[in-house]
């Protein structure tokens, strides 16, 4: 299992730059082809007098630049997509359909291009199908992936996540599994939970320590990224969305949480 083709979602706001720079590191730590999309969606008719095009150029133009520099296979595709009423989640979702792993930037953030949905991250994890690695609009991350923290929970969310990032994992340096406030929900402690799930991944060569941690009166979002922080990881994997108790599908409540307020890049699945 390796990451043979990625997809980065390239706009006009101020962290593409930095979004480019993780996907080109990930693309040449795996010898992988990157593939920039630019999508141009039109949600109601108005004439553009080539504005959407003259953008669409100007970051094709860092696309080619940086990844020429860089001497990674890459490919620029721009998608003028005319149909009204399908918007730029379903043009990356039909996109990531090719690829192994979807980089896409935090929602928020100055000079960010109004037509991308502000929940264009929860959406493509829901709808892609494939791991979703969402960036932060601040910062720069010159590693992602030598230092994982795994947020575990047992349960689908956190095994979809945990499974879908092991290239990543294989990888890294340094991986830590932490279970927080686990007791609460688990007859099992923590540790004995993260010890299986650790099992498990030395199995695929994978050296995993796991810790149980009480959030206390943090938030257990906040408990992560705290400890991320602390610890110096430079990515953090987890589940995403989960059944709620009528049975709907819906984002989880640490999951919003980690959207709104990451510090580091994310890895979601579902």
């Amino acid at each position: 299992m390796a990451l043979a083709d990625i997809l980065v979602h390239m706009d006009g706001s101020s962290n593409c730059s930095a979004r480019l720079d993780v996907a080109i590191a990930l693309a040449g730590r795996f010898g992988a082809r990157l593939t920039g999309l630019y999508v141009i969606t039109h949600q109601y008719y108005q004439p553009r007098h080539g504005r959407a095009e003259k953008a669409a150029a100007a970051v094709r133009q860092l696309f080619e630049k940086m990844t020429a520099e860089a001497g990674i296979p890459a490919e620029w595709q721009c998608v003028d997509w005319s149909v009204i009423g399908v918007g730029m989640t379903e043009v990356i979702c039909h996109h990531a359909l090719y690829a192994d792993l979807v980089i896409v930037g935090q929602a928020g953030g100055t000079g960010k291009d109004k037509e991308i949905p502000a929940d264009l991250p929860e959406r493509l994890v829901l709808g892609a199908g494939r791991p979703v690695l969402i960036v932060p609009y601040a910062g720069m991350f010159p590693t992602v992936g030598e230092r994982v923290l795994v947020a575990w929970k047992a349960g689908r969310e956190s095994t979809r996540a945990v499974n879908d990032a092991l290239p990543l994992l294989k990888k890294a340096q340094r991986v830590n599994i932490l279970a927080i406030d686990s007791s609460e929900t688990y007859e099992d402690d923590g540790e004995t939970l993260c010890s299986s799930i650790s099992e498990h991944l030395e199995r695929h060569g994978v050296r995993a320590s796991g810790e149980r941690m009480m959030a206390g009166s943090a938030t257990v979002g906040d408990a992560l990224l705290n400890r991320a922080c602390e610890e110096g990881f430079d990515l953090l994997v987890m589940g995403a969305y989960a059944h709620t108790p009528q049975g709907k599908m819906a984002l989880g409540a640490v999951a919003r949480h980690i959207l709104a307020q990451m510090t580091l890049p994310v890895l979601m699945s579902h």
